[in-house]
């Protein structure tokens, strides 16, 4: 089936006519869904089975989903956890990585159990004294090595429930105290170091099947765009960095980001991303956007068939046996 690179929202917890008729038309190769859509488990589920009624079987359902202060669904039925960084900082060394094995193992379930197939995590985003405080808790680790272990056990829980994770934000957002929902962040930092930091857990994630970029001007490698919209940096996450998966952009309607959707688009495809994100659900912008990024062709089409098996793998656990595991070990760091 022919489809539209681009991952829309959507406004509400039922598709209007209009809506529908668009994502029929376009056929989106997703949808990312938020707190504005649904909260309890049968509403997401509901809004999940009319997507996939108007855009196909196939069709990704992404969201956000890390624990913590992003955490899209927190209505009754759903797990509350740690931001992740205040997790692994309380959780003893040996027990980081399984603890974070398991609270995504859960959380994995949790989603298949309501069709979204996808999750946006792991971050791949060193902390630092410089990042803002809108990505700092939401980290894994101040040193490039314990994030790129620490991601690889988030990718692989994601993977072991059926659901393909998005490595974010690319090629780090860690070096910027600027929010990129609200201005352009930037860093002056020497690609030379950027090499030996924040590009590490990236390098270490380039097998992973779906990436986001980061919404940052790194003014040592091109001075004008940033990442989402620069062709110098896209080739640098291809060939320097090497990642391979499907490149999405971060949501196009931050304020990072200037002029008209569909320019927006426009710069994020001619750059090099495979898929444009648009979460807003605002019909209007939606429109532009699609016309802009158009249908999946050639190596992104590849890729995006790549990351849809991705979500086959699914392995069966025992969620109780895991819920017990992962209290023994929050319990013995007192949390």
């Amino acid at each position: 089936m022919p489809r539209t690179a681009c991952i829309f929202g959507c406004s509400g917890k039922k598709l209007s006519k209009r809506e529908r008729d668009f994502f029929e038309h376009v056929k989106p190769l997703g949808f990312i869904l938020f707190a504005r859509n649904a909260d309890l488990k049968e509403e997401v589920n509901e809004l999940v089975c009319e997507l996939r009624g108007v855009a196909g079987e196939d069709v990704l359902i992404l969201t956000d989903h890390e624990g913590g202060r992003v955490q899209r669904f927190t209505g009754s039925g759903w797990r509350h956890w740690l931001p992740a960084l205040d997790q692994c900082d309380r959780v003893q060394p040996r027990d980081r990585l399984r603890a974070l094995w398991l609270r995504y193992r859960i959380i994995a379930e949790e989603l298949h159990e309501v069709g979204i197939d996808v999750n946006c995590v792991p971050l791949g985003d060193v902390a630092t004294a410089d990042t803002h405080p809108v990505l700092f808790n939401r980290c894994y680790a101040r040193d490039p090595e314990s994030v790129a272990l620490a991601a690889a056990e988030v990718a692989a829980a994601c993977l072991a429930g059926g659901v393909a994770p998005v490595v974010k934000h690319i090629p780090g957002y860690g070096r910027v105290g600027g929010d990129s929902h609200l201005e352009l962040p930037h860093t002056d930092v020497a690609a030379q170091q950027l090499e030996r930091t924040d590009f590490v857990p990236f390098r270490k994630l380039r097998h992973l099947p779906l990436g986001m970029t980061a919404h940052v001007l790194y003014r040592s490698i091109d001075d004008q765009l940033p990442a989402t919209q620069s062709r110098a940096m896209v080739a640098l996450i291809r060939e320097n960095i090497g990642f391979d998966g499907l490149l999405m952009t971060d949501d196009l309607a931050m304020q990072a980001l200037t002029g008209s959707m569909a320019q927006r688009s426009r710069l994020a495809i001619e750059a090099g991303c495979d898929v444009v994100l648009h979460c807003s659900g605002k019909l209007g912008e939606m429109e532009q956007v699609a016309d802009v990024a158009g249908e999946l062709a050639g190596a992104a089409k590849a890729r995006a068939g790549c990351s849809m098996a991705a979500r086959g793998h699914r392995t069966e656990c025992d969620l109780a046996e895991l819920d017990s595991e992962l209290k023994c070990i929050l319990k013995r760091a007192g949390i």
